[in-house]
């Protein structure tokens, strides 16, 4: 590959910039200066769909309406394990307005458990067993309501620790050997290790296994914290549940769907119905939120094809609040052992991790990789456990494993510090060799007020104030299959076409940022079509891959397009195409000021209707860590939290975060903060409030709806503060990557140190509730 050398602004501005020399391939755009020296990029540019999504005019999935459209319902189980004898579907059959229903029959995949019987085993309460198609919600509702499964139960089991016990129900009578990641990207979890219900234990991780010797840190160590933390299972709630419509035409299988991603979702049909993926098309052009768990077609999209395909019409299944809560994923429990070890000065000598988590009837529940990473430790060793469960499957949520693994580590490093008499801040100082989080601990304490903290339970009055702090770090992922065509079309217009969806941060904005910044015109001027699987592939929005993935291939594919033009301008001239720039909406000669006309009559130049350029990502300058796409460097935060504790009632409130984040180059601050804003209210839903209740007696879920799972009302969000710090790293065209995972790590851990702080009594399990407190403080007392 030809390649040139280029220098790019290297560290963080205000602190350690500099530049650093990279070797890149020769047809990629020259480097960008720091934001400051931008137009368009690191700007607060408004979306540029927000008008449509204010007023009502974007289409979301479950707003799609075909002619002759049916709607679906989906048939599931109502108890926890067992067979199924028969399923008589006769009155269902002969209801008026039905038009097909469609059961679900055992063909198990490689791996998986297999049976004699007809239909699948039934695992857990909610287990999809069939659909109904009919001419409205309501039919299908009926129908599905008479159709009679006649059950041969079996012994169950719900609570994590009673399925780890030698005599408990086993969940699959024989071994499994598929291995699922629970959605945590690049990890697997291997289903035939263990014994029982125990599967496992994973040992390493991409960033490799044990290190050191454990034994000989801990004789190391002067002090050691040897504690258990315990966080809830979480599921998933976005404001527009997981569905599909499926219009299965005579050429191609047209599904709309509500995904973070198209390209998954087309393979996956293509691959359940044989067809060749040219003959799926998967739409996604607004997405009401999802936060890990949507990136399959499930099982409600080949449900919805299958009665598509049976009655030629286009079928609409959307699931409902309950469904959602039951079947489609949430972020495993955990019991998570850790022992940390460290010398007076506070150097670490040893960490220990042990976790058992239950993802259901699905692998994935780890703890993730954050005390292996997140502070340098020369012994380490972990073992995590999954424990199968009678209950819905878990799914990735928003920094699968690290969310878990960031409750116990972050309080462990908190107690580690008070037993060193050390200020748990400066303590971080000492052991994180991270240097954009040591510049985010400043700038956080300081707008935060870190110099008021007072020790632990010092705060008088029944309402006890504390302030608590956590960090997070997660992988720079990059998806290389991931392209993008630019257009320019003559007469003046510019198009931006790939499948990667926006799920509702912002990525249709960023795009037309990015090439609006390379083309010299306004973000106005850029139309963004994406979300569509007849346009060239893009990634999947989990992981916080997107931005580190699309920015890149975006601007090379305007800056290729960009010198076509150029050239073209340049043979009018008769002159250099390096001679010449564009910048506000006008293509310029750099020496001859007489020289100008507007990006618009230079499209009048074109012998075609279009230029297009299509561009791929590329490896990242200097390479990878691992050639799969895990970038050098890590995407960290800190956070800060202000709590009051009410002593004679137990409320927590918080009252105030200072989130201090990184993500690279920002973009678009606006939308940076709009989703740490997002990932910190979700922390302290998470903290303090949402928690699946199970009956084990039942097997069901006993607050499955939105108005019985908890979370927090708008009077207990607390006042949210952002601070974004530049780093520059000169890894891709434009150094940027994403920041939806880590928003969301450090939050319930920095809950739960300051509310030690407020009252001066550690609390090991979230959620924490008025109740935990109380029981807590009478502990005490």
């Amino acid at each position: 590959m030809d390649t040139r050398k280029e220098k790019f602004p290297y560290g963080i501005p205000g602190h350690n910039l500099g530049e650093i020399e990279r070797e890149i391939p020769i047809e990629e755009p020259p480097v960008w200066p720091v934001n400051d020296e931008l137009k368009v990029i690191g700007k607060r540019v408004k979306r540029i769909d927000a008008l449509e999504k204010v007023t009502g005019k974007a289409i979301y999935t479950s707003d799609i309406k075909l002619p002759g459209m049916l709607y679906a319902k989906m048939l599931r189980s109502n108890v926890p394990h067992a067979t199924i004898s028969s399923i008589d579907v006769s009155k269902a059959r002969t209801l008026p307005g039905v038009h097909a229903i469609h059961l679900i029959e055992n063909t198990p995949k490689e791996g998986q458990e297999s049976g004699t019987n007809t239909y699948p085993m039934v695992k857990y309460v909610g287990q999809p067993l069939g659909g109904v198609a009919a001419e409205s919600l309501e039919i299908a509702k009926e129908a599905v309501s008479l159709i009679k499964v006649n059950y041969e139960k079996k012994p169950f089991v719900i609570d994590m620790e009673s399925a780890m016990e030698i005599n408990a129900p086993i969940v699959f009578d024989a071994p499994i050997t598929q291995q699922q990641d629970g959605g945590d990207v690049g990890e697997t979890h291997d289903g035939s290790k263990g014994e029982g219900n125990v599967r496992g234990p994973s040992t390493s991780s991409f960033f490799g296994g044990p290190r050191g010797n454990l034994e000989e840190g801990f004789n190391e160590a002067d002090v050691i914290v040897e504690r258990t933390y315990r966080t809830q299972v979480h599921t998933h709630m976005p404001l527009e549940t997981h569905g599909v419509v499926v219009d299965w035409g005579a050429d191609v299988m047209t599904v709309y769907a509500s995904t973070q991603n198209t390209a998954a979702v087309r393979n996956e049909m293509a691959s359940v119905f044989n067809l060749p993926k040219s003959k799926v098309r998967v739409i996604c052009e607004f997405m009401g939120g999802g936060f890990g768990a949507k990136h399959s077609a499930g099982s409600f999209g080949p449900m919805a094809a299958n009665l598509a395909k049976k009655t030629s019409r286009p079928v609409w299944l959307m699931l409902d609040r309950k469904e959602e809560h039951l079947a489609e994923g949430n972020r495993p429990n955990s019991i998570q052992y850790l022992k940390i070890g460290a010398k007076k000065d506070g150097t670490l000598t040893g960490i220990q991790q042990r976790s058992h988590g239950t993802a259901g009837v699905g692998l994935g529940a780890g703890v993730g990789r954050i005390a292996q990473i997140l502070y340098p430790c020369p012994n380490f060793a972990t073992e995590q456990y999954d424990v199968l469960t009678n209950a819905g499957p878990g799914a990735a949520w928003r920094a699968p494993g690290n969310v878990q693994g960031a409750f116990g580590l972050e309080q462990a490093i908190d107690e580690m510090a008070e037993k060193l008499n050390l200020d748990p801040l400066r303590y971080r100082d000492r052991i994180d060799t991270s240097e954009v989080r040591k510049v985010e601990r400043q700038r956080g304490a300081e707008l935060f007020g870190w110099s008021r903290r007072q020790p632990p339970g010092s705060s008088k009055g029944v309402v006890k104030k504390g302030l608590g702090v956590g960090q997070s770090t997660w992988p720079r992922f990059v998806t290389l299959d991931s392209s993008v065509e630019i257009k320019i079309h003559k007469g003046g217009g510019v198009e931006v076409r790939s499948s990667v969806q926006d799920i509702g941060t912002g990525t249709k904005t960023i795009l037309a940022q990015v090439v609006a910044e390379e083309l010299g015109l306004q973000v106005k001027d850029i139309k963004v079509n994406i979300g569509d699987t007849f346009f060239p592939v893009g990634p999947g929005s989990g992981g916080s891959v997107v931005t580190g993935s699309i920015t890149p291939p975006t601007r090379n594919a305007a800056f290729e397009a960009k010198m076509a033009l150029l050239k073209l301008v340049a043979k009018k001239w008769e002159t250099d195409s390096s001679e010449l720039y564009v910048e506000n909406g006008q293509v310029g000669h750099k020496t001859n000021t007489d020289l100008k006309m507007s990006f618009k009559e230079a499209t009048k130049l074109m012998g075609t209707s279009q230029i297009s350029k299509i561009a791929s990502r590329t490896n990242d300058y200097g390479g990878f860590q691992q050639p799969w796409g895990l970038a050098y460097g890590d995407l960290g935060s800190v956070q800060f939290a202000e709590v009051s504790v009410n002593t004679e009632t137990g409320f927590v409130k918080v009252d105030r975060i200072v989130a201090a984040h990184s993500c690279g180059r920002p973009l678009n601050i606006g939308q940076l903060e709009s989703q740490i804003n997002g990932g910190v209210i979700q922390g302290v839903s998470y903290a303090l409030y949402e928690n699946r209740v199970m009956d084990n007696g039942t097997g069901h879920m006993m607050n499955a709806n939105i108005d019985q799972y908890k979370v927090p009302f708008s009077m207990e969000i607390p006042e949210i503060e952002t601070i974004i710090v530049e780093e520059y790293s000169g890894r891709s065209s434009t150094d940027a990557y994403g920041i939806g995972e880590p928003a969301n790590i450090a939050t319930a851990a920095a809950i739960a140190n300051a509310v030690y702080n407020a009252i001066g009594v550690r609390l090991y399990e979230i959620p924490i509730t008025p109740s935990s407190i109380l029981k807590a403080l009478r502990n005490v007392s």
